[in-house]
């Protein structure tokens, strides 16, 4: 939640969905691994909705209108403070009563220890070692990755052309880590330019220019949202923005519009890759308790948006 305010809900998901899981394979608690995961998503997407830079629409929104940081964080305050009590609660209601034996195990003595957190007289891992998810990564590649995240954050204030920026992060990896080429996936990039193609094709059709420009006007918030669902948040702030100059309001709609189905934010396809990936036979549930989970956030917050405005 608090990290995705300051490094996105992108790379919050990379970083913890991964870890979180890694954590559940050590503490034999795998069952809750769907759950863990919808959770976590939330959170990633729910803190990052707060500030312009968690999320790439409201960067873009914020170039556009030339909104202060500090008018755009008041508009979406509510709404992260709300979903992050029912997030709250949620995760009360559900993890809360477990009896603290529920996460230990027995070692090899028969004595009952905390698995996460061995006797001091015992052997302690200093990484988690698990397939896929292995740490491996230490020392110098610490010290590139954070000059790294420098330099982005450098690009995205404008310190620094976006060209520069990506010739340097290319070089760094051919340089230091060029494996990193054959892992990423590229899938989530491609499916980003098809959104953006066949919005820029949309647009160009008269029909369609008319009918969307008389629903924005009309009710811009609730369009945002539901557009949202099938096209995803970003795509829709790009397609929306040309009709619209009710601001504040496609600002939330957009970010709540976030919520909801697997692809209103793309974001939460890195969420249910992780998982999936390491859990195949869990993608329909997984599919099941996210979906069922969002509709709950979906509902509270729209709502809450019907009583400010």
């Amino acid at each position: 939640f608090f990290s995705g305010m300051l490094i996105t809900n992108d790379v919050a998901l990379v970083t913890f969905v991964p870890f979180a899981i890694a954590v559940l394979t050590m503490a034999h608690m795998e069952e809750h691994a769907v759950l863990v995961g919808t959770l976590m998503t939330i959170g990633a997407n729910v803190g990052s909705m707060l500030t312009p830079i968690g999320n790439a629409h409201n960067l873009y929104l914020k170039a556009l209108t030339g909104m202060p940081t500090s008018e755009m964080i008041g508009i979406m305050a509510p709404y992260s403070a709300t979903a992050a009590v029912l997030l709250i609660i949620i995760t009360c209601v559900i993890f809360g009563s477990k009896p603290v034996s529920e996460f230990s195990a027995i070692d090899g003595s028969g004595i009952e220890q905390n698995v996460l957190a061995p006797h001091s007289d015992r052997p302690q891992p200093d990484e988690i070692r698990v397939t896929g998810y292995g740490a491996g990564y230490g020392g110098w590649r610490t010290i590139v990755y954070t000059a790294l995240f420098v330099v982005c954050l450098l690009a995205v204030s404008d310190f620094i052309p976006l060209w520069l920026m990506c010739v340097i992060v290319f070089v760094a990896f051919l340089l230091c880590d060029r494996r990193v080429f054959r892992n990423v996936d590229w899938g989530l990039p491609l499916t980003f330019c098809m959104f953006f193609i066949f919005i820029g094709n949309m647009k160009r059709v008269p029909e369609f220019y008319e009918l969307a420009a008389s629903l924005v006007d009309a009710h811009p918030l609730e369009v945002a949202v539901v557009s949202s669902q099938f096209i995803s948040n970003v795509p829709t702030t790009l397609l929306l923005s040309g009709f619209c100059d009710q601001w504040r309001e496609l600002i939330i709609g957009t970010n709540l519009g976030g919520l909801g189905t697997l692809i209103a934010s793309m974001a939460s396809l890195i969420g249910y890759k992780n998982v999936t990936r390491a859990y195949p036979d869990k993608k329909g549930r997984y599919l099941a308790v996210y979906t069922a989970v969002n509709v709950l956030f979906v509902i509270v917050l729209v709502g809450l948006s019907w009583i400010i405005e």
